[in-house]
């Protein structure tokens, strides 16, 4: 029998309990509540991204200049709020600096005071808050910055919250599907969004989109509410055979509440910062398309603002299937054909990266609106393979400390959110094609540098310093509940 290194199979004995405990079969009567979490989280992130775009799209009908004929009959040119391209940069970065202060926040509460009821108030709380927007704008943009930072605040928490959850409800071999499942309803939030708040600003005002948004969230709040439970084991309506099947991939430690934080290996780790990186690279190209695209299209073409919103929402409704495909791809290939899961993810991340690089670098050099959509539109899509690579990776390398590495993570992506529009705002003052042009350098850059960061550092295997279990654990003889087909598979598929 060959020895094996124990801390080399960590990671492979998870994936080969999920290959030996086969999930169960459902139909439309019975259908998986874990399922039924991510499509709840798929419109639980619709409504999040709905809430935070929706300042990009109304922004341009709160500032465009309306032609007016005065009484005397000399025509002059209007605007609800005359902000400088600086003070739209401000204030549509200022979400970013309420949302950066709570992702440790959220990692650290998830666990104490449930993952999904923090998810919940979050999005409650952001849609309450969205839908006083109108009048606060009114009073002035000091009061109208403050509240989009409160919105961030509490929109901050719902990431790592919601990797929470998944480490007590996603088997390791369903965590790629399941995940960007519930992350995808980001881009078509982004893309329904863009569209449809083009259209109500167009017909109904600027204000329209922010009950409309805020509503929405509202009605999704009550569902979430009724329907999702912190664990298995207290859904009272799950079927039995999907709660042995949860509890036996993920064993007990899914379920301790009291852990001690090893904050020190965590902040050396290699793997979590490979992580950090991509997630800021990623975020860098992303937040700068979602707050600046529809105003790119408006100073670089003379489309009306309806059509402005569409043509904005292509690329991540690209990304939006890109994502589902991706996260189906990424499992099939560690179960199927039993691919390390390093490989998948660095396979995912790097290869969307580069990919996202060189369609940047071509809408650098376009000089007409619809190849730039096309270029754009690739570029955002592949992104979403990178999604099923490293956003996934926290659950990878240290599944019970999930929700404060995201924090981590994600308190360095949301970076980007605060300087890329600031940035952009100084570079492109004169609204002319060269500024636009080094905005899309600057992102080239970003993504090649996180490609090269990721494949150099990443892992996917369980960290020793993860691994917080009462006693080692024989991965040569079966352990309760185990076939001895399980405890052979951990013997040889290391790593």
């Amino acid at each position: 029998m060959a020895v094996v290194n124990i801390r080399d199979t960590r990671e492979s004995a998870a994936v080969s309990t999920s290959l030996a405990y086969s999930p169960p079969t459902w139909t439309w009567t019975s259908f998986p509540r874990r399922y039924l979490i991510a499509v709840m989280a798929f419109f639980g992130f619709f409504n999040i991204y709905s809430l935070r775009v929706n300042l990009s799209i109304a922004i341009v009908a709160m500032t465009e200049n309306r032609t007016t004929i005065h009484a005397n009959g000399t025509i002059g040119y209007d605007q609800d709020f005359p902000w400088s391209s600086k003070e739209q940069g401000l204030l549509l970065s200022s979400f970013f600096y309420g949302y950066i202060t709570t992702q440790l926040l959220g990692g650290w509460l998830a666990p104490k005071m449930g993952a999904g009821k923090l998810y919940g108030l979050g999005i409650l709380t952001t849609a309450i808050l969205t839908l006083l927007t109108p009048l606060i704008a009114n009073i002035g943009l000091a009061p109208l910055v403050a509240i989009r930072i409160l919105e961030g605040i509490f929109e901050g928490v719902t990431f790592p919250a919601m990797h929470a959850l998944w480490s007590r409800w996603a088997p390791p071999l369903e965590r790629s599907k399941l995940v960007t499942i519930a992350y995808s309803g980001s881009y078509f939030g982004t893309v329904v969004s863009m569209g449809v708040c083009g259209l109500l600003a167009e017909h109904l005002g600027w204000a329209s989109i922010f009950y409309v948004s805020g509503t929405f969230a509202l009605l999704w709040w009550v569902l979430w509410f009724v329907l999702v439970k912190e664990s298995p084991q207290e859904d009272r309506f799950i079927d039995r055979s999907e709660l042995d099947y949860i509890s036996n991939c993920l064993g007990v430690t899914a379920n301790q509440h009291t852990l001690n934080v090893p904050w020190k290996s965590i902040l050396t780790s290699m793997p979590v910062w490979a992580t950090v990186v991509a997630h800021f690279a990623e975020n860098w190209g992303f937040y700068t398309l979602l707050t600046q695209l529809p105003t790119f299209l408006s100073d670089t073409s003379d489309l009306k603002l309806d059509k402005t919103g569409f043509l904005a929402a292509i690329p991540y409704l690209a990304m939006a299937i890109v994502v589902q495909c991706g996260g189906q791809l990424a499992d099939w290939l560690r179960s199927r054909w039993r691919v390390e899961t390093t490989k998948v993810r660095k396979i995912f991340t790097c290869g969307a990266f580069v990919a996202q690089t060189i369609f940047m670098l071509a809408t650098a050099y376009t000089h007409a609106v619809t190849p730039a959509i096309i270029c754009l539109t690739v570029a955002v899509g592949f992104g979403g393979f990178a999604w099923s690579g490293f956003s996934v990776n926290h659950l990878d390398i240290a599944p019970q400390f999930a929700s404060l590495i995201m924090g981590l993570s994600n308190t360095v992506a949301t970076v980007p959110g605060i300087i890329s529009p600031m940035i952009t705002g100084y570079i492109v003052q004169n609204k002319t094609e060269e500024g636009w042009h080094a905005v899309f350098m600057i992102s080239s850059i970003i993504y090649l540098s996180g490609a090269s960061f990721y494949g150099f550092g990443a892992s996917g295997k369980l960290q020793k310093w993860a691994d917080q279990s009462s006693r080692p654990r024989n991965l040569f003889a079966p352990q309760s509940g185990e076939s001895e087909t399980t405890a052979f598979l951990q013997e040889t598929d290391g790593e």
